[in-house]
């Protein structure tokens, strides 16, 4: 099984998200922050003319991708926080929003039983205006390189998934 080290895996990821998605680094101050990626898809369905819309929805994702020796609940809940407001900010709310997806996605070498926990506890959902202008939905996911360990919240299932295949493409062994 390959062995990544942090700057590795980090350095696997940003040139796999490169093809989809705007990615902005992080300068030293933002520490661990490394690099936020955004991703914006807008589809419509008209009939004849663009003037004759039907519908229109507007969907969002951004990827906030942390970087720490060692993560611990505090850490974990410091980026989440700051992942979620920042996300927000980011987010285009409105008339033919669909969803929004906010990611942290953090690599690590190790990590708190506490810390596993809050991860894996991590349940972030809004809706706007009861869904008619979208939703919100938190996904969270966590490499530990000291024993390639991938773990994720509930809704991060789909996150943990392309993380191992692109860390792990070769091997073919089940998600946790």
């Amino acid at each position: 099984m390959t062995q990544y080290t942090r700057e590795s895996a980090i350095e696997k990821l940003l040139k796999s998200y490169q093809a989809y998605y705007n990615i902005k680094l992080s300068d030293e101050t933002q520490k661990p922050l490394r690099a936020v990626c955004e991703f914006y898809e807008h589809s419509e369905k008209f009939v004849l003319s663009k003037k004759a819309e039907l519908w229109s929805a507007d969907c969002e994702e951004f990827i906030y991708l942390y970087e720490t020796e060692h993560l611990t609940q505090k850490i974990f809940e410091e980026c989440r926080d700051f992942a979620k407001e920042d996300g927000l900010k980011r987010a285009h709310i409105g008339p033919g929003h669909m969803y929004t997806y906010i990611t942290p996605v953090f690599v690590c070498d190790t990590c708190d039983a506490d810390a596993k926990k809050a991860v894996k506890r991590c349940r972030i959902y809004k809706s706007f205006q009861f869904s008619l202008h979208g939703w919100m939905d938190f996904h969270a996911a966590v490499y530990e390189t000291s024993n390639n360990d991938i773990f994720t919240n509930a809704a991060g299932r789909c996150v943990g998934k392309v993380l191992k295949n692109v860390l792990f493409p070769k091997e073919r062994r089940f998600f946790k």
